[in-house]
């Protein structure tokens, strides 16, 4: 009988649902999670389509159950270093990094936060505010225990003086843990298109022109700056512009890939949405070139945007320069039936929908035989009757690591790529 034991390498949404699935078959889970907390993506967003649900609400109860399985380990902070095969077992290779906090004594207070004298930019709000040298990752962290960023640490040892659990131990160093398992699940999400490469939007360097994540920051409450303001000057802008199709659909490599990355449209939509109901007194536009508003609800979704004032514009955004105030300027070739025309647009902030690109590559050289189709997702044996299965036995992939999907579709692939993987360590 071989190994049932199972590691899932990812802690956003897909990985989650796979392994509480999985868990709650009986099979032993180790959850490994590059960052110092699960969540991923989804618990970055400010609302999910089309319901406009609190994604915290919706994904939070189940990475508090992930924490307290007792069928599932929870390896936070770390990578897989190395996997090796032999008959049906996979023997893997754990790397888990130095907290300089140890985790069962830390109670997740926050002092050693609001002593820290060190200020560095915010990953979690997409670099938009700041966080300490020692942080907890966000409010609903799991597990809510504080990490050391050592790079950016001064050693000045404040947060080891005032932590009343005596938590914080510089002492502290890497481990390499080793595990067998019967089954690998791949769900490590994906990363935006890399916003420096759109030199004809600016290439990063305008404060306004912001990606579709930065935005989601900007748009909740509790966000970096409490109110959606312009990152310039924190003024609030009063004409925003949502390019679509941004490192997607793209005819030229030099400035995206031609797929479809699915989501774009209906988080823009979301965000567009928000961005009225939220400051009421504004003008927004959306620059597309299609609406793909496919799924369950999403065409009455994209009706009542148009219903609270959104303008969509059917047309390709060409070129964005920056005017000395911070307003941007946008040259657009804008398309009405068979005719077209050249149109230039003053905004005060302006949003790029960017696509989405698969980020295994790290877990891919541990793993040469695994296929990776032209794009750089992971392959499945058959996108249509077996969407979950590699062509490696045992190992399996869910989520946008297997190709653009919404949470809907990912929830569902994961859930799906759980009972293949029981069937296979069954033996079934």
């Amino acid at each position: 009988m071989g190994v049932k034991d199972v590691l899932v390498v990812g802690g956003g949404i897909a990985g989650v649902q796979a392994a509480l699935d999985l868990a709650d078959q009986g099979f032993k889970v180790y959850l490994v999670e590059k960052e110092p907390s699960i969540g991923g993506r989804m618990i970055q967003l400010q609302k999910v389509f089309p319901t406009m649900d609190c994604p915290s609400c919706i994904f939070t109860p189940k990475m508090v159950a992930v924490s307290n399985h007792p069928q599932i380990e929870l390896l936070t902070y770390t990578e897989v270093d190395e996997i090796k095969r032999e008959g049906k077992t996979f023997r893997i290779t754990l790397y888990k990094k130095a907290r300089y906090v140890d985790e069962e004594r830390c109670v997740g207070c926050g002092i050693c936060e609001n002593n820290c004298p060190v200020d560095v930019p915010s990953e979690f709000d997409n670099y938009l505010g700041a966080r300490k040298a020692i942080y907890i990752p966000f409010a609903q962290a799991v597990p809510k225990v504080a990490v050391v960023d050592i790079d950016n640490c001064v050693l000045c040892g404040v947060c080891e003086r005032v932590c009343p659990a005596k938590a914080v131990d510089f002492t502290q160093r890497p481990q390499t843990i080793k595990v067998e398992v019967g089954a690998i699940v791949i769900a490590t999400g994906f990363k935006l298109y890399d916003l420096s490469r759109l030199e004809h939007f600016g290439g990063g360097k305008y404060a306004n022109v912001i990606p579709s994540l930065t935005m989601d920051r900007l748009l909740i409450p509790n966000g970096p700056y409490g109110a959606l303001v312009r990152p310039s000057d924190g003024k609030i802008p009063r004409r925003v512009a949502f390019i679509l199709c941004v490192g997607s659909r793209a005819r030229n490599p030099l400035v995206g890939y031609p797929y479809c990355s699915r989501v774009c449209c209906m988080y823009t939509i979301r965000q567009a949405q928000s961005t009225i109901l939220n400051l009421r007194k504004v003008e927004v536009d959306v620059y597309y070139m299609d609406i793909r508003a496919y799924g369950k609800g999403f065409e009455e979704f994209y009706q009542r945007a148009k219903g609270v004032g959104v303008r969509f514009i059917k047309g390709r955004v060409a070129r964005i320069t920056e005017k000395e105030n911070g307003n941007l300027i946008l040259r657009a070739e804008i398309i009405a039936g068979k005719d077209s025309r050249i149109v230039e647009e003053e905004y005060e902030m302006v949003v790029l929908a960017l696509g989405i690109r698969p980020q295994h590559k790290a877990l891919a050289r541990l793993l040469p035989d695994l296929g990776i189709d032209e794009y750089g997702f992971v392959k499945t044996v058959s996108p249509k009757l077996d969407p979950t299965t590699t062509n490696i036995p045992g190992v399996f992939v869910a989520g946008v690591a297997e190709g653009p999907k919404d949470i809907v579709d990912t929830v569902m692939q994961a859930s799906a790529c759980a009972m293949r993987a029981s069937a296979y360590i069954s033996g079934l």
